[in-house]
């Protein structure tokens, strides 16, 4: 009886991987050997920062919202504070958004948070 290698499987497995492979530099892209570990990492970085990506736009995010805040005279943290002594939930994220496309509309924001700032500290 013949020896079964299970050729056509095989094949599609590492056909899988260089295509995976494909637009590394050198032999990464050629060799299943190599392009098999480069995948493995590939793929680990690729996990990792899809969770790194939502710190960076949160970051990115504050750098935004305290350079409006910071030509109406108020710190990041100052805003931030007012904006919970007002009692106004609006996520960062349309903060941002206001304050690089609609500086009217984020300075009315700043003036509430100023006023909350102020009602905070009469207590």
């Amino acid at each position: 009886m013949p020896r079964a290698t299970n050729g056509p499987a095989s094949r599609k497995r590492r056909k899988r991987v260089l295509l995976r492979a494909k637009g590394f530099r050198g032999f990464r892209s050629k060799l299943f050997r190599y392009a098999k570990d480069a995948v493995y990492k590939a793929r680990q970085y690729e996990y990792r920062d899809r969770k790194k990506r939502k710190g960076q736009f949160r970051r990115l995010w504050i750098q935004r919202i305290n350079a409006g805040t910071r030509a109406q005279g108020l710190t990041y943290s100052r805003f931030i504070e007012g904006l919970n002594a007002s009692n106004i939930a609006v996520d960062r994220k349309v903060l941002a958004d206001l304050a690089v496309n609609d500086i009217d509309a984020f300075n009315t924001f700043c003036d509430a948070a100023k006023q909350g700032l102020e009602q905070k500290a009469a207590k």
